[in-house]
């Protein structure tokens, strides 16, 4: 089993949704994001994104571009990227990053590969790169044993889902809704038909981003999801912050709340009765 795999195990052995948490890298500085990453899994993050920052990330919301954009500004690379992983893996968690196609191409599919696993990285989330053009990246990840994490959307054929379950491993990125990131009043209620149609092609765990943003919404996602996936609730309590000390303390008081809901949002399943939920 990869390190991802065994994260949403021990959280299932546990009865509930595991939680994975994301921030780009060098946002407020490299200092500051590592000291955020280490608040963020202190509080009970089981599984971390290190978000790659890139000028052009369409998923991404205004909240998340925001920090992005300064982090480009203040002259984070790939490189630093790699800094910020090896830093957050030293805490024992599981620490993927977060990263559109294009930088990694211009790295260097077989070195970015290299560098990650080199890293302590656990895999990686390409959320522009579709399963019929990742030859490359999958051969290069399962040569380092890491996991290629792909996403599906509401809007995803069943045809595409098992594609895309094919391909990924650790679990499947599950968007709960069509357009880009950011926190919302409520989480849509397509993710559990999605959550549901995922499980119909795969054994793999199925986590739910886009929309989370507090305890009690990571307590309705973890209901029927194998993970709940936080991004810019936890960016928007970096921005929002006087300082990077305030800032790593806000990120773990939202980590500690979140970490409360998953374990709130289903009761203790014994084996048989979760292979029945399955």
């Amino acid at each position: 089993m990869s390190a991802l795999a065994d994260a949403f195990a021990a959280a299932r052995a546990e009865g509930r949704a595991a939680l994975v948490g994301y921030l780009p890298a060098g946002y407020p500085s490299y200092e500051g994001a590592v000291a955020a990453f280490a608040a963020m899994v202190e509080a009970g993050v089981d599984v971390v994104e290190v978000g790659l920052p890139y000028s052009d990330p369409l998923m991404d919301g205004p909240t998340i571009q925001e920090a992005v954009d300064a982090a480009l500004r203040t002259g984070t690379r790939t490189a630093d990227v790699l800094r910020t992983v090896a830093a957050v893996a030293a805490t024992g968690v599981p620490t993927v990053v977060m990263t559109y196609w294009n930088p990694v191409d211009h790295y260097g599919v077989e070195r970015f590969a290299a560098d990650l696993a080199a890293a302590g990285g656990a895999g990686a989330i390409t959320p522009d790169l579709l399963p019929e053009e990742a030859a490359d990246w999958i051969a290069a990840a399962t040569a380092r044993r890491l996991d290629p994490v792909f996403l599906v959307a509401p809007s995803s054929s069943q045809q595409r889902l098992r594609r895309v379950a094919e391909v990924t491993r650790g679990f499947v990125y599950a968007a709960s809704t069509m357009g880009v990131t950011g926190a919302r009043e409520s989480v849509s209620n397509r993710a559990g038909e999605l959550v549901a149609r995922v499980r119909e092609v795969t054994d793999l765990p199925v986590a739910v981003g886009l929309g989370v943003g507090s305890g009690g919404q990571a307590a309705e996602v973890a209901a029927y999801a194998d993970g709940v996936i936080v991004g810019s609730a936890f960016v928007r309590r970096l921005l929002d912050a006087p300082s990077e000390s305030a800032g790593a303390a806000a990120v773990g008081e939202l980590a500690a709340e979140l970490a409360a809901g998953v374990r709130s949002g289903r009761p203790v399943l014994t084996p048989d009765i979760w292979r029945r939920n399955r």
